[in-house]
Formats: C-alpha cells, sequence, structure tokens
C-alpha cells in the first residue's frame, strides 16, 4: 500500500450531465487492494485514483440535470476514482441516500447489494428451496447475499475463516456457517451437506476451496465466481513468485466434463453492469422491493489513515464494510 500517495489536484466543473460530488465516506473492495498492486486488468496505465464506491453530497450540477440538486445526499459507484474529496460523475451513477442512512451506510451498499444479487439471481438462477454456499459470509457481499436468499426460501451455508464470526453469521441468519480450513474444505463441505443437494456456490475464495466447492454441486448446479481471495497477501507488495505459483497450481476444470456432471461455472465483474447503467437501475428497483436490512459497516478509518484501512481489509480479519470516513 506504499504506493499510495495523497495528492492535491484542480478540478473543472461538472460536464454536460455530470454531477460534482463531495465524498464523505468511501467504500473498500477486494477489487481496490488488487487495483493498489496493480494486479486488476481493468486499471489505467499509469498514475490513477482507485476506488469504486462512495456516498456524499451533490455541490453542483452540470447542464442537463434535473434529477439531483445541490445539497442532495447520493451513494454512487464508478470505474476509478472514488478515493478522493471531490469527483465528477454522470448522473446516472448517483443514487439518492435513504433518509435515515448514514454517508458510511450508504458507502457500504451498492456495489454489495448488486453484486450478490446479481450473481444470485440472473447467473445463479437461484428458486425456493435451494441449497446456497456463500463464502466470505460475514462481508458485505456475503451478508446481502444470505438476507437475499432467505427472502427467496433459500438454505443457506456460509463460510468464514475465523470462529469469531460465526456469532454474526448466526444472527444474520444463515443456516449453517462453517469456520473454513482451505486445505480440507471437501469434508468439512459433504459434512454440513449430508444429504442435501448444492444448488448454487457464491465463490471469491479461489483455489483448493472453489475445487472442492465445483465437486460438490449438484447436477444442474452453478457457481459463481465474482473474486479471488486466494491471491490476498499480508505483505504491502506481494512476491509475484507466490502469485504466481498460486496461479500455476489453480483449479483446472475441463468444460467438457461439465457436460457428463451437468454443472457450470460463471464469473461475474461488476464492471459489467457499469456498462450497462438501465440494467443496473432495473436490478436496484428489484432489490428495493426485498425491504433488506441497512449494510452492516464495520471497521472506519479516516482518509489520512486509507493505507492501513487496506491493510486490514485485505486480511480478511473484518465483519461488514470497511469504510474511510472524509
Amino acid at each position: 500500500m506504499k504506493s499510495l500517495k495523497i495528492t492535491e489536484e484542480s478540478l473543472d466543473g461538472p460536464a454536460k450531465g455530470e454531477v460534482r460530488v463531495a465524498i464523505k465516506a468511501i467504500g473498500l473492495n477486494f477489487a481496490d487492494v488488487f487495483s493498489v498492486w496493480k494486479l486488476y486488468s481493468a486499471i489505467p496505465k499509469g498514475a490513477f485514483i482507485p476506488g469504486l464506491e462512495y456516498a456524499g453530497e451533490v455541490e453542483s450540477v452540470g447542464e442537463g440535470v434535473t434529477s439531483l440538486k445541490p445539497g442532495d445526499r447520493v451513494m454512487g459507484i464508478c470505474r476509478f476514482g472514488a478515493y478522493s474529496s471531490h469527483l465528477n460523475i454522470d448522473a446516472r451513477y448517483l443514487i439518492n441516500l435513504p433518509a435515515d442512512w448514514s454517508y458510511e451506510e450508504g458507502a457500504s451498499y451498492l456495489v454489495q447489494s448488486l453484486t450478490a444479487y446479481y450473481a444470485l439471481m440472473d447467473l445463479g438462477g437461484l428458486k425456493e428451496n435451494k441449497t446456497v454456499l456463500v463464502h466470505s459470509a460475514a462481508g458485505g457481499v456475503g451478508t446481502y447475499a444470505n438476507r437475499i436468499a432467505k427472502k427467496m426460501g433459500a438454505y443457506t451455508i456460509g463460510t468464514v475463516g475465523s470462529a469469531s464470526k460465526v456469532d454474526y453469521c448466526k444472527k444474520e441468519g444463515y443456516d449453517e456457517v462453517i469456520v473454513r480450513d482451505n486445505k480440507n474444505f471437501g469434508p468439512q463441505l459433504e459434512n454440513v451437506l449430508g444429504d442435501r443437494p448444492l444448488d448454487l456456490i457464491l465463490e471469491c475464495i479461489g483455489g483448493p476451496v472453489l475445487k472442492a466447492g465445483y465437486v460438490s454441486l449438484a447436477e444442474q448446479g452453478r457457481m459463481v465466481v465474482y473474486g479471488s481471495a486466494y491471491y490476498a497477501s499480508d505483505r504491502d507488495k506481494p512476491r509475484f513468485i507466490d502469485l504466481f505459483l498460486k496461479y500455476k497450481r489453480r483449479p483446472m476444470i475441463d468444460p467438457q466434463q461439465m457436460i457428463q456432471f451437468n454443472k457450470g461455472i460463471l464469473g461475474f465483474n461488476l464492471i459489467y453492469l457499469y456498462e450497462r447503467v438501465e440494467l443496473m437501475h432495473q436490478l436496484l428497483g428489484e432489490l428495493s422491493t426485498l425491504n433488506l436490512d441497512k449494510p452492516t459497516v464495520g471497521e472506519v478509518f479516516t482518509f489520512e489513515n486509507l493505507p492501513d484501512a487496506l491493510r486490514l481489509f485485505r486480511t480478511g480479519k473484518t465483519i461488514g464494510k470497511v469504510v474511510v470516513a472524509i
């Protein structure tokens, strides 16, 4: 995280269709970690401002913007640029912040809820009485994945990396919680499943855990991959030989065998929805009908301590969302 530096830049007024937002809170995501390490394929060339998710106050609006006005409290997403005090953004990527939500809560909602909902419903085809396995169950996506799945009448199994997170997951309503042993996850999962078929996996770990989950999938089961925490490191600058070895040892799954076993794997990146703003708003409308609870905000850091926030976040020791307040 040593590559992060605070700099001052001038910002022109918002262009046609844009809004200037004074950012009050930034939500951290694993994509941020890989962006800072320059291991995220979507990052711009050269110096750039990381950050996908934020909440703040509208300062000014550009020509043609009628949906928002100065003083409105908003939450939003962007491809990059949220690690800043102010941001000009297309007004279509801003959502009004509910009156009873804090900025920290607003910066904890969009990426998590959209990822969970799209993965479960559109890609996963979730239906009532299906069994869903959710990794990183105590995180932002994991929390919303369980809430959505329970609204749909599913049976949910969550996995966590520490026993300290079990009580939180049980309080959130997970039916079963596994303290994940990455080397022996297969037997752990089979023990919890018993005779119950595993219909859907939200996969964000990778490595042996991904392989064990795939083996346990029932016929017509689906795995939706949206992250790879397996490649995380406790170093500010990861050892690339370690990453290379993990990459070389990644699970090799033959797509032709999927025909025999009648199950499949789908990949998902939130940029897909960002580039299809109409679909994004459609999904947010569907989410609003579920009346889900507020996001869970875990740790809150100051802007000056943003590198420390990323260091803690990448350890996987947090619950809910890690937020940086400005």
